[in-house]
This record gives structure tokens, sequence and C-alpha cells, in this order.
């Protein structure tokens, strides 16, 4: 039989052949998550957490139970840091770096050798004084002499994971400050529907009255019934519409059940003093956007995998086969027995394929990671600018709307409700004012929603996490219902 050294020797052959990696950084459960904390917490100044089981699960549930009840209207601040310790896709999301990590890890270790065995004479009498047995270990060297490069490609693709966990992060922050700010707009618009239903309600009574005395004909009547009626309408809409917006906000903090009492503002914050400038926006998001750091180690990975490629494109199938084979004679009632070693090596002959379709496709998926690259650092830097210029813009016609527009139709309405009691315009003309104000009241809340849409869009647009397209941020609904305490 072979000797106990020399069967060692066989099996530490493939050891020798490749360097000392270990997978102790891709083993853990909390495996790259504390980059993805670290990198999400400049952005968002909010905690995330990575549940694996019921202890955790059951902690994220109660902090979640403790932010709800210890405001009870939401702020903006609170929604994002619920939904960051609540939202479900998210959590899918980190079970994929979870994934990714295993790969990488997985990737460290030697691939396991086949072991064979097998004995000839056995079961025939003539042959059995000349038995043999073999053994054999089968090794694939290629796997061997390339596995630092497939290590390095795996941790590259484990950190674009570590990123790409960062941006969904990101994204549901900012998804959620967004869907914040629409719902409360939207509640904001109701109470101002309300508010002008009372009026119009007053008025068309009114109306009904002065028609009773022959003061007002049933035509002019009518102008104030319908109008009373399109705004009982309009407010009916607007509040349909506020109920969708929260529900949108309940998704994304992954609420249900007793959660669903949470109430919200019912108005928007007032407009800051001035804007925040932002000089140097295009620098900070080419040196802040994760989603921009994704691309550079797409391109990382694409060329390692393209050495990788040149470097196996004549062998693709390469394995070196040790053993022993080991002879036993019976000459003279005397037995003996010899074991040799053996090694073989089988590799494919390059006749059909000389791996020159596979370097093609190696080299065209490197451009395309390298011009992909290079369009998003464009796209990254004109939408730095572009949601600059949405916050300042937005700023200013929300300004005007505050300073300007209302002031000036609610000095129309007072001067027609002095010329309406001194009996010189009717009604009608005093209705007509009013329900210009309304719109125009309405006009700023949305103008003042676009605002805070706008600033919540200047994060995403420096640490990346998606922006709001320009219909998002413009026909988020009116919505509907008013009251002091909240929706």
């Amino acid at each position: 039989m072979i000797g106990l050294g020399k069967l060692t020797a066989v099996l530490a052959f493939p050891l020798a052949l490749s360097g000392c990696v270990t997978g102790a950084e891709y083993s853990g459960k909390q495996a790259g998550f504390a980059s993805v904390a670290d990198k999400t917490a400049i952005a968002t100044a909010k905690q995330t957490v990575w549940i694996q089981n019921q202890h955790q699960a059951r902690s994220a549930a109660a902090e979640v139970k403790s932010l709800l009840a210890r405001r009870k209207v939401l702020d903006v601040e609170t929604a994002v840091q619920i939904a960051l310790l609540n939202n479900k896709g998210l959590q899918a999301a980190y079970a994929d770096l979870g994934d990714s990590a295993a790969d990488a890890w997985q990737s460290t270790m030697l691939i396991n050798p086949t072991v064979s065995i097998g004995t000839t004479g056995m079961g025939t009498p003539e042959l059995e004084a000349f038995k043999t047995i073999e053994g054999m270990i089968a090794t694939n060297i290629l796997a061997l002499v390339t596995r630092n490069r497939d290590v390095a490609i795996a941790d590259t693709r484990f950190r674009q994971a570590q990123l790409t966990a960062a941006v969904k992060t990101l994204e549901v922050a900012a998804d959620t400050r967004r869907a914040w700010i629409g719902a409360v707009a939207a509640w904001e618009n109701v109470g101002q529907l309300r508010r002008a239903q009372a009026t119009a309600d007053a008025a068309s009574e009114l109306a009904e009255k002065l028609g009773e005395t022959g003061a007002m004909t049933k035509g002019a009547q009518a102008r104030e019934h319908v109008f009373v009626a399109e705004l009982a309408g309009e407010t009916a809409k607007a509040r349909l519409s506020a109920r969708l917006a929260k529900e949108e906000l309940t998704r994304l903090m992954g609420l249900w059940g007793s959660d669903l009492d949470y109430q919200i503002p019912n108005s928007l914050p007032p407009l800051p003093k001035s804007v925040v400038k932002r000089d140097t926006i295009e620098a900070e998001a080419l040196r802040s956007r994760i989603d921009l750091q994704v691309a550079k180690l797409e391109l990382e990975a694409t060329a390692k995998s393209y050495g990788l490629t040149e470097a196996t494109r004549y062998v693709t199938d390469l394995e070196i086969l040790t053993g022993f084979e080991t002879e036993r004679e019976i000459e003279d009632d005397e037995k003996t027995t010899r074991t040799t070693g053996q090694v073989e090596l089988e590799f494919a002959i390059p006749i059909f394929d000389t791996g020159k379709a596979r370097m093609r496709k190696a080299e065209v998926a490197y451009m395309r990671a390298a011009n992909l690259l290079a369009e998003k650092a464009v796209n990254v830097r004109s939408e730095a600018r572009s949601a600059y210029e949405a916050y300042r813009s937005n700023y200013d016609i929300a300004r005007h709307y505050r300073n300007n527009v209302v002031p000036l139709r609610t000095k129309v309405e007072e001067e027609s409700l002095l010329t309406y009691n001194g009996m010189i315009s009717n009604t009608f003309e005093l209705l007509a004012d009013t329900r210009d104000k309304i719109n125009s009241i309405l006009l700023s809340v949305n103008a003042k929603r676009d605002f805070w849409l706008a600033e919540a869009n200047l994060a995403p647009a420096i640490y990346g996490g998606g922006a709001a397209s320009a219909s998002e941020e413009t026909d988020v609904a009116a919505a509907s219902g008013g009251g002091s305490g909240g929706h």
C-alpha cells in the first residue's frame, strides 16, 4: 500500500499551487454592512439595521413602536427613520449583500479534488495472485492558477454589492421624504378647500334668501349654487388624493395594523428665510455619488475579468491527475507488494476554439463598462446642476406666491367685500373674487410643496438614491382632510 507520507504529499500537491487567501472578511453574518451603514449615515444622519434573526426583528419593531408613540404627529425625520428600520424591500436588498459575501467567501475556497480508486483481478481465480489497486486524485490546475484573480473579481463584486445596498438605502430614505412632503401638502390643500367651502356655503345660503325676496334672479342663484357644488366635488377628490398619498407613505414605512393610527401635520413648514448656496455641487456629486462608485467598480471588475479571459484563452479545462498504483503478486507462496506514484496531465488542444471569440466578448464588455461610467459621470454633473436649479427656482416661485400673489388676491377680496356691503357690487362678483383667491392659495401651497420636494432632491443628487422626475414633483395630487390635529 501507499505510505502515509506519500499520500499526504499527493493530497497536499494542489494546495502548493495556490496562494494563501482566506475568507474571514466575507464569512461574518454582517459582512460588509458596516460600510453600508457608515456611508448612508453621512447622507441621511439616520440609523439602518440588517435584520437576520428574531431578536433583531423584535428590537427593530420595538424601536418603531417607540418612534410612533413618541410623537403624536409624525415629522419627516421620524418617518425616514421608521422606513429605514421597517422597510422590507430594504431588508431584501441587504440579503443580496449577504449573497455577494457568500460568493466572495466561496471564491476563497479550494476546489475539491476528485478521488478515484479501482482494482483489477477480483473475482477471477487465475488473476487473484496478480491483484492491482489503483488510486487517482484529479485537480483542476487552471482553477488553482487563476484562483487569486477569481478572488479579486469576487471581492470587487462584493464591494459593489455594498455600494448597491447603500444606494437602495438612500432611495428608501429619499422616497419616504418625498412621500411625507406629498402627503402633508395634500392635506394642506384639503384644509384650504374646506375653509373655502364654508365661505361658499354661506354665500349660497345668502343667494337663496335673496332669491326668495326677489332681489336675485334664478340664473344668478344657480351660479352661486354651482360654485358650491363644484367646490364640494374638488374637496372630495382632494380628500381621496390625500388619503392615497398617506398610504404611499405608510407603505414605505412598512406599517400595518394598529400602527396605521399615526398622524401627519396639516401643513408643510414655512419657507426658510434664505436658500443654501451650493456653488460646488457638481464636485460634491462627483466625489460622493455612490452609484458613480458602483459604475467604477463595474469597470474594475470587468477589467479583471478581461485579464482572466486573456490568461485562459487557450486552455479552458486543464487537470492534473496524481495518484498511485499498488500491485500485489504471489510467487512461491511469497507475497510481494509494489506501489508506484502516478502523475498525468489532461488538457484541451485548442484546434477549434482559440479563444478569440471570448477575448472579443471581454474586450466589448470592457468598452461597454467604460462608456457607461463616462455617461454616468456626465449625468451626475447634470443631475446635480438640475437639482440645485430646481431648488433655487422653486424657492423664488414659492416666495413670489407667498409675498405677492396671495396678498394681492386677499386685498382684492377685501375690497370686493367692502363694495358689496356698500351695494356697489353684487354677490356674484364677490364670489368670483373669492374663487380666484382660493385658486391662488392652492397654487401657493403647491409652489411651497415643489420647493420642499426640490430641497429633498438635493441629497440624492449629491449622494445618490434617485431623484423624482419633474412630473412626480409637479403632479402630486391636491388633497383633502383639514382639521387641527393631523391626519
